[in-house]
């Protein structure tokens, strides 16, 4: 069977019981988007299922994710995965949206996680400490920092005992030699729960929008054996350029162009050694504590060795 084949029965097994669609039909539009268009399968089955959503009139998590499967919280390393985890709640935060009942950590043996509950999904409260068989739940992905969110289709189930909590957090120390496109002032999703980057105005989830500012970075860190992918936030990168959010916008601002801070935080900090440290999501560390340290890379290699990332 197609990758794509695959792709239009597991689409159509999550709208069976709410429209009458049928598989080809599903495969149809895919196979033009993959094959016409040369859009990735995995966007092509987002922007499809997107379609069916809108027809149906439902949210993505009133949908069953076609069959459910066993996994530990470092296999979550892609979106839109539907399987069951068993879970120790962390830490619970307040939640920032009346759309979202509970928003906390979930941590295994493996490693920790976001997860969020929505509020219309009527679900039972987890407690702090408390271990759960959580079934169904659906992967999220945010510049590399998966989540799990618990949706009207999700089963909860409290465990007795304790469990045993990992840990992911890394360091790496070495010359950030480069940055990555979309680093410097970028505007993010407005919808709550979702602050995705906005592609030429456009959500992959909401379509166009009128975004929100943020700053980032998304470097590459060599510490002379590998090349590490650093995410740093607005205080983060604020910290480590003295450029500030309201700063970066006054900048764009004066300039009629938004390019013009990544350029200049290229200049302030490619080429110096950090010592990072933080928890790793997917491929990214995300950058918690930074310490500039002593040393300078030759230009020449740092030029080399950008160009062959």
């Amino acid at each position: 069977m197609s990758d794509v084949r695959q792709h239009a029965e597991d689409v159509h097994e999550q709208f069976s019981d709410h429209i009458d669609v049928a598989v080809d039909d599903v495969e149809g539009r895919l196979r033009t988007l993959v094959d016409e268009y040369k859009v990735p399968v995995e966007e092509a089955r987002r922007s499809v299922t997107n379609h069916y959503l809108e027809e149906a009139g439902l949210e993505r998590e009133d949908i069953a994710g076609g069959g459910s499967e066993a996994a530990e919280i470092e296999d979550v390393d892609e979106p839109e995965q539907w399987i069951d985890l068993t879970a120790k709640v962390i830490e619970l935060w307040e939640p920032r949206s009346d759309s979202v009942a509970q928003v906390g950590l979930l941590g295994d043996p493996t490693g920790t996680i976001k997860f969020t509950k929505w509020a219309k999904s009527d679900l039972p409260s987890l407690s702090e400490g408390g271990v759960y068989e959580l079934r169904n739940v659906v992967t999220d992905e945010y510049e590399g920092r998966y989540s799990v969110k618990l949706n009207s289709t999700t089963g909860i189930e409290e465990v007795e005992g304790d469990l045993e909590v990992g840990d992911d957090t890394s360091v790496v120390e070495g010359a950030l030699v480069d940055m990555q496109r979309g680093s410097g002032l970028i505007k993010r999703c407005p919808h709550d729960d979702c602050t995705r980057v906005l592609q030429n105005g456009r959500c992959n989830e909401h379509g166009e929008v009128e975004g929100e500012f943020d700053l980032r970075i998304k470097g590459v860190v060599d510490d002379g054996i590998d090349a590490h992918e650093v995410i740093f936030d607005a205080e983060a990168t604020e910290g480590l350029t003295g450029i500030s959010l309201e700063e970066a916008k006054e900048m764009a601002m004066d300039a009629l162009d938004t390019t013009v801070v990544a350029d200049e935080i290229r200049g302030r900090v490619v080429g110096t050694y950090y010592r990072i440290e933080g928890p790793t999501f997917g491929r990214y560390v995300l950058a918690d504590d930074v310490e500039e340290l002593d040393g300078a890379v030759d230009g020449e290699a740092l030029l080399i060795r950008a160009r062959s990332m």
